[in-house]
């Protein structure tokens, strides 16, 4: 029987220099997505995917995150006094959520380095990976599907999204083989944000992965590679190029709805994008959204 993996790993020490001055003071994780800080989307997935042991890989000034998910006494007790049950389960939803750890980067090394940092969590279990930066829509598959086949084939699993060729160099690409489903691609090479014009295909590494522990004993021989860091990428490569003893690597092609709040105009239409669909905001914003392009230039 597959192992049932019930751990999840959230990267979420980077400094958010894209959002400056807003993320001066406060984590870029917790910039707003409609009404919701952008890291409990990410946790909620796993959540709902069943990982309910999330450890996030935090760094200074990151107290935001830990108090987003802790209680809050003072406010409970003055929505409690104001009889505000709605807010109230809003507020207790996010606390109990899921039963989350934090530990410091430390020096920042890279994404392989912050996924190493949660070694002595993890253990020798497979386990998922989520950065804060990619939304999934919670009406579309991808996790859960990612576990499914890591438990099928008993190797490490990474998200694909097709993109825009010219677009390839932005991201991680892989080098891949068709297999018996339609979704799934056994990786044969990776290769981390090639020159524009060189990618290998246009399948690019979204921030999703189910991994098992064997990347842990891979990043501690993997030697700092673009920007002096310690890229996730290069172990994975390695990975798939020795699957004998690592059980390789294959990817989940992705065709659902996808959300960028990592880059400031991406972040934009992802709150767009949510706000639309939603019951409580859509039928007013669309109407206004329709009359306010059709005023533009």
């Amino acid at each position: 029987m597959p192992f049932q993996i019930s751990k999840a790993v959230i990267p979420a020490a980077g400094l958010g220099t894209r959002f400056l001055p807003a993320t001066k003071a406060m984590p870029k994780e917790m910039l707003p997505v409609v009404d919701k800080p952008a890291i409990q989307y990410v946790v909620e997935e796993a959540v709902a995917a069943g990982l309910t042991d999330v450890l996030m890989i935090t760094g200074r000034n990151k107290n935001a995150l830990e108090n987003h998910f802790d209680r809050n006494g003072e406010l409970e007790a003055t929505l409690t006094r104001k009889g505000d049950t709605d807010k109230l389960d809003k507020v207790n939803f996010s606390t109990n959520l899921a039963d989350m750890h934090y530990v410091r980067q430390g020096d920042p090394l890279g994404l392989g380095h912050a996924v190493l940092r949660a070694k002595m969590h993890v253990g020798r279990e497979p386990f998922a990976v989520l950065l804060g930066d990619d939304i999934i829509d919670e009406r579309d598959v991808l996790l859960s599907r990612m576990i499914e086949v890591q438990g099928q084939r008993n190797a490490s699993v990474v998200a694909l999204l097709e993109v825009d060729p010219e677009q390839a160099h932005l991201y991680g690409v892989a080098t891949v083989e068709a297999t018996e489903e339609e979704d799934v691609v056994r990786i044969t090479g990776l290769v981390e944000k090639p020159a524009p014009g060189t990618a290998p295909s246009n399948l690019a590494v979204i921030g999703r992965y189910v991994l098992k522990p064997e990347v842990f004993d891979v990043l501690e021989k993997t030697a700092p590679g673009k920007g002096g860091e310690i890229q996730l990428t290069d172990a994975l490569e390695t990975m798939a190029i020795a699957p004998d003893w690592t059980g390789g690597v294959y990817g989940v092609v992705f065709r659902g709805r996808r959300y960028d709040t990592g880059d400031r105009l991406d972040y934009i239409k992802a709150i767009i994008q949510l706000a639309v669909d939603r019951d409580d905001l859509g039928p007013d914003l669309t109407p206004w959204l329709k009359d306010f392009a059709a005023k533009l230039d």
